[in-house]
């Protein structure tokens, strides 16, 4: 921040009243004239495009853009959206508008660890892995703020810290987690985003966490995010979640203590309007002024990273175009992405489809659903495709019957839409099912109508299983003894067993936003599959914990001792790779690691290459193995190539029961592993 700058800042702060300043601690912060401070609204959604305010590029839910395992294309991705989001807010200024989701500040990227797929939300994060999540939300909030003099737009980093449901109980629920878990699991996104990236906003969750609410927790926003990290940009309440310290966490006794308690922890900026009571709050002695004064610092401090109080001509972002949005290019990143999220888990043979295919049968309640296909937090997409829609492309002479055949969950039995659906797929060659999870069955805290009872809770699932009425459907169509290839859409794992016994083919597409046809490129082998698990494919709900623990046992890959019914980082090609020779040496600080891939298939295929490190004789808790580097790519049928990756010494670190990482000496072994290669690794100790 330039000397200048923070002149003006604290100009402007030794200028406003009192009520003038709380105004401005409010996400809805109204103008003030006299000082030449515009109105401005901070709540802004970009989780996959900029999201809620009319026309943009749809990319893959966020599970999804994880599925690719390419971060080099996650920070393409987040520079559109970026570009798209100034051309609109530009545009937006122009017509003198200052409105919600017309803004530079977005709430996104959702970093919270997936440690339980039942939970609703599941799919707006980067799955389970720590490692995985860090470096995809890095290269996330650097594409979105840019590298110029002024930030592109302000990322925002949520939810800070320990959160991933229930849903149900998230205004008044206490996340009971151990130091071990904390700094292991937990943190490690949020330290990775703020320590490297230089993120710009914390968003705190609306739980508490080891009985501190988090948007009023003095351990999370002081003497860790601050204190530790030296983090200097702002923090953000969750929407309503300061109301939640009286009528939830019952921390506070009244509005005025709450925000007090809110702001003296760090919180500057309030979605809601509890913070009205900061003026109560200061003639109660409760807070000194000067605990507001810091905040709203930091608030402008971002407004004028941001060129809001530079002339246009100053800030080279603010001559965007509304053009771009959902521009040819963009669109052709959209379904780049979706080709690359595509996770093909079993496949016999039958795929790729061949182009000629005279008749196809396409079935099931996503196959032509647009507003499945784009997940939540989403825009409007200029130009949308479904997965139908996509297979009618591309097979452009094929007969291709469409049916429903059933809903994502109702049951009905069977009736009329079932028969007709087993009919249109016995007069077909080949059948394709497009099932899976939908908004009825995952999401944020909500009441879902028409879903039955004991199928939900307020977004959150029940249960991991396809729904009964999908696996009814799908028998009967397997009994016509027919190829069946099944695509799922949903947001985090599905235990689809019929699925994986007895289809020819099984595809995980998540929500694939608005480039449906990315679906078909994968079944007709115009792109090689490509997308890997960033979360367990557990066999059954009996697998997992008790839904409301926090403690990582039994969780993720990490600590997960059974049998998936696909692991995480599996994903199969349509060809074939081999690792070998591979080599460890000690490095300057690190270790360095080569290997030799071929593609011993018959057609160019790409593979990603995932390194973990696993600890062995640990004297305390200890991960089976971790993550600890990746890298994406493509090879040619019949050609080889070698693979190098150093590995920094904290690769050998583990958290301690203190929550301390140390690098440990003793034997660790390094294992190398690809999509299909999940179950089995090649190693070497060091």
């Amino acid at each position: 921040m330039n000397e200048t700058h923070e002149a003006r800042i604290a100009a402007l702060v030794q200028q406003m009243t009192l009520d003038e300043k709380i105004g401005q601690m409010q996400h809805n912060a109204p103008a003030i004239e006299r000082l030449g401070i515009p109105a401005y609204n901070w709540w802004n959604e970009c989780l996959h495009g900029v999201g809620r305010a009319g026309k943009a590029t749809v990319f893959p839910q966020a599970i999804g853009l994880a599925a690719s395992w390419n971060t080099e294309l996650l920070h393409q991705v987040a520079d559109v959206i970026s570009t798209e989001a100034r051309a609109k807010h530009h545009d937006a200024l122009r017509h003198d508008e200052h409105g919600i989701y017309q803004g530079l500040t977005f709430w996104s990227p959702n970093i919270n660890i997936v440690r339980d797929p039942r939970w609703g939300r599941a799919q707006e994060t980067y799955g389970e892995d720590p490692y995985l999540t860090a470096r995809l939300a890095v290269a996330f909030v650097r594409g979105l703020q840019g590298e110029g003099e002024f930030l592109k737009v302000a990322a925002c980093a949520k939810h800070y810290a320990v959160h991933s449901g229930p849903e149900a109980l998230r205004h008044t629920f206490d996340a009971k987690v151990s130091e071990y878990d904390l700094w292991d699991t937990y943190l490690p996104a949020f330290e990775a985003c703020v320590r490297e990236a230089q993120v710009e906003s914390v968003m705190g969750a609306y739980t508490r966490t080891n009985g501190e609410p988090c948007c009023a927790s003095p351990r999370l926003l002081v003497d860790i995010l601050r204190g530790r990290w030296a983090f200097d940009g702002h923090v953000v309440s969750d929407c309503g979640a300061i109301d939640d310290l009286v009528r939830g966490h019952r921390t506070a006794e009244d509005s005025a203590q709450a925000a007090a308690q809110a702001v003296i922890a760090g919180c500057d900026l309030e979605c809601g309007i509890t913070y009205h009571a900061l003026d109560e709050a200061v003639t109660r002695g409760l807070i000194d002024e000067r605990f507001i004064d810091q905040a709203i610092t930091r608030l402008l401090r971002t407004r004028f990273r941001l060129g809001m109080f530079d002339p246009p001509n100053a800030v080279s972002f603010a001559s965007i175009p509304m053009s771009v949005v959902g521009a040819d290019a963009h669109r052709a990143l959209a379904r780049r992405m979706a080709q690359e999220s595509i996770v093909l888990l079993k496949n016999d043979g039958v795929l790729p489809l061949a182009f000629d295919t005279r008749t196809i049968a396409v079935i099931g309640p996503n196959a032509d659903a647009l507003a499945v296909q784009l997940g939540n937090y989403n825009g409007d997409p200029v130009a949308p495709v479904t997965v139908l829609a996509g297979i009618q492309q591309a097979a452009p002479h094929a007969q291709i019957r469409f049916e429903r055949g059933c809903d994502v969950i109702r049951d009905t039995g069977i009736d009329a839409a079932f028969n007709a659906a087993v009919e249109a797929a016995s007069q077909s060659e080949v059948i394709l099912f497009v099932g899976g999870l939908s908004q009825i069955l995952e999401g944020e805290e909500s009441q879902q109508e028409g879903v039955p009872a004991g199928t939900t809770s307020q977004g959150d699932r029940s249960s991991i299983e396809l729904p009964i009425v999908q696996d009814r459907l799908l028998q009967a169509l397997g009994a016509l003894n027919k190829p069946l290839i099944v695509v799922l859409m949903g947001g985090s794992a599905i235990a689809a067993t019929w699925a994986a016994d007895h289809a020819n083919a099984l595809l995980l597409s998540w929500y694939p936003g608005e480039a449906g046809e990315a679906v078909a490129d994968v079944l007709f082998g115009t792109v090689d599959p490509s997308g890997r698990l960033p979360i367990t494919i557990y066999r059954a709900t009996d697998d997992l914990p008790p839904f409301d623990s926090y403690d990582m046992t039994g969780r993720t890959y990490r600590y997960f001792n059974g049998d998936a019914l696909y692991p995480f980082g599996y994903g199969l090609s349509y060809t074939r790779f081999t690792f070998s020779d591979l080599h460890v040496t000690p490095a300057a600080a690190g270790v360095h690691v080569s290997l030799i891939v071929e593609n011993v298939g018959e057609r160019a295929g790409t593979e990603v290459f995932q390194v973990y490190t696993s600890y062995q004789g640990a004297a305390y808790r200890a991960p089976r193995r971790s993550l600890c580097a990746f890298r994406k790519l493509t090879l040619e049928a019949g050609k080889r190539q070698a693979v190098e990756f150093d590995l920094p010494s904290s690769a050998f670190s583990l958290v301690n029961e203190a929550g301390e990482r140390e690098v440990m000496t003793g034997e660790w072994r390094i294992l190398i592993s690809g999509g299909d290669a999940a179950h089995t690794f090649i190693e070497a100790s060091v």
